[in-house]
């Protein structure tokens, strides 16, 4: 069970750092892979700035930094965005 809550704690945090970037089409899986990416890209950015996880949220002893990851997850879909030549609206 414990999976499953964080996967789907990924895919909202992933959601919401994707709609910060931009991007409002994705699907669940697309917004899981995000919130996974945002939170290994958001906590090795927040300890190479000596930042510290400001909100974390524990799930099966597994803790999850909020802010991180949707700052993680809105970076990395800018930086596909301008890799792809997205523009914006």
């Amino acid at each position: 069970m414990d999976v499953i809550f964080l996967l789907i704690v990924a895919a909202v945090l992933g959601g919401i750092g994707a709609r910060l970037a931009g991007q409002d089409n994705n699907g669940c899986f697309m917004s899981i892979v995000l919130g996974l990416i945002g939170a290994m890209l958001g906590r090795a950015a927040s300890t190479r700035l000596g930042i510290g996880d400001i909100w974390t949220i524990t799930l099966g002893g597994t803790q999850i930094p909020v802010l991180s990851t949707i700052a993680g997850s809105a970076i990395f879909v800018a930086l596909l965005n301008v890799l792809a030549g997205k523009k914006r609206r």
